[in-house]
């Protein structure tokens, strides 16, 4: 059914395409990886899923007053990388990322699974990172799980992200292994748990994630945002999301708080199966909203 249209009500999304030499506050990209996933998915399908879903909200913050995104911000969608798994996919999606992240504030990677972390954070010149994630994603191997260990041990020298500079929230009890764990504490990466959080509070952790992953002169933060670290009766069209992770709310206002720092450069939605989700795309349509909260975050920078 064709959405009504109200002039005195725009809606999001349908935004302009980026061209070279165009300036943005952000940019879209999509980057359909899925050709690894150690589950099988369809979020190749994805990135055309949450540009539809986008549509369906306006682009208005309540305020007050009241902000129109479209008039506060220069937003532009640069397509997708056509083919993204694979080594030559990795060299493409890192050239395109790179092209626009040199045109814009802040560049958003519609994923995908969590494969697109790898060449989206390189692409964006990260020298921090923040995952909002379940998991550790330091899996051995070259998969969606295991990203994270591959910015840090097999990315180009001068691309390598430090794992001082790593901060993971919302890792959760029954989703990861003991030896992964240890991976991750002997790395020195900052694990913040899903329990964590609930007890201290999402401003205490934002405020320590970003001033970990920021640290240092000319800091550009990557933000990994894997929607199944939300409970799964909100993100059902995540293959590993589990019952009892974030409620979308509190999901939305991570993504919020850690994108309104001003050194996040870059961020990727990722996990999504547009293909498994329910009839409502109720996943699709949380990963559209985590979109425009990273627009709404550029507002308050």
């Amino acid at each position: 059914m064709a959405l009504s249209h109200d002039d005195l009500w725009p809606r999001a999304g349908s935004w302009p395409a980026f061209a070279a030499g165009d300036d943005a506050d952000a940019v879209l990209l999509g980057v359909p990886t899925w050709r690894t996933s150690l589950s099988p998915t369809g979020a190749h399908a994805t990135p055309a899923a949450v540009r539809e879903a986008l549509t369906r909200y306006s682009a208005t913050l309540m305020g007050p007053p009241a902000i129109d995104l479209g008039a506060a911000l220069r937003v532009l969608d640069a397509g997708d990388v056509r083919e993204p798994d694979g080594d030559a996919g990795i060299a493409e999606t890192v050239a395109q990322v790179r092209r626009v992240s040199d045109a814009a504030r802040l560049v958003i990677a519609l994923g995908g699974d969590n494969a697109l972390t790898y060449p989206v954070a390189r692409g964006a010149r990260a020298t921090g990172l923040i995952t909002i994630d379940a998991h550790f994603d330091l899996r051995d191997g070259v998969s969606n799980g295991s990203p994270v260990r591959r910015l840090v041990e097999d990315a180009p020298e001068g691309e390598r992200i430090d794992p001082a500079r790593i901060v993971q929230i919302g890792i959760a009890d029954f989703a990861n292994s003991a030896a992964y764990a240890a991976r991750a504490a002997e790395w020195g990466i900052r694990v913040i748990t899903l329990d964590e959080v609930r007890h201290r509070g999402i401003d205490d952790v934002v405020a320590e994630a970003t001033s970990i992953a920021g640290a240092g002169a000319a800091a550009r933060i990557h933000l990994d945002v894997d929607v199944d670290a939300a409970d799964r009766a909100a993100a059902p069209g995540c293959p590993a999301s589990i019952p009892g992770g974030f409620a979308a709310w509190e999901l939305r206002v991570l993504v919020r708080s850690i994108v309104a720092d001003p050194r996040v450069v870059s961020a990727d939605i990722a996990e999504v199966d547009a293909t498994a989700d329910t009839d409502d795309m109720r996943t699709v349509r949380l990963a559209a909203l985590c979109v425009l909260e990273m627009l709404a975050a550029l507002t308050t920078r």
